[in-house]
């Protein structure tokens, strides 16, 4: 296994093992409020594991892509990080 796919993988299992932890917490507190502060911690927990994880792909296959499809890749995770933020 390319040492580049297993830091993807172990990235994305650290993200899930933290989205479990804080349904979890969210169901402890038994709060409306804090649940969502909970929440909104999440938000910026996810977005910064996809930009990590598709930097380190990215970074794994750069002597196989050409540079515009790496640009194609940067601009597309630039709209999706755009939408979160529009409402």
């Amino acid at each position: 296994m390319e040492s580049a796919l297993l830091y993807m993988v172990l990235l994305r299992i650290f993200s899930g093992s933290v989205e479990i932890t804080a349904a979890g917490l969210m169901y402890k507190l038994n709060d409306l409020e804090k649940a969502l502060t909970v929440n909104t911690m999440l938000a910026l927990v996810g977005p910064t594991i996809m930009i990590i994880t598709t930097g380190i792909g990215i970074s794994g296959l750069g002597d196989r892509i050409s540079l515009g499809k790496i640009i194609l890749l940067m601009t597309g995770i630039a709209l999706i990080l755009i939408s979160m933020r529009m409402k």
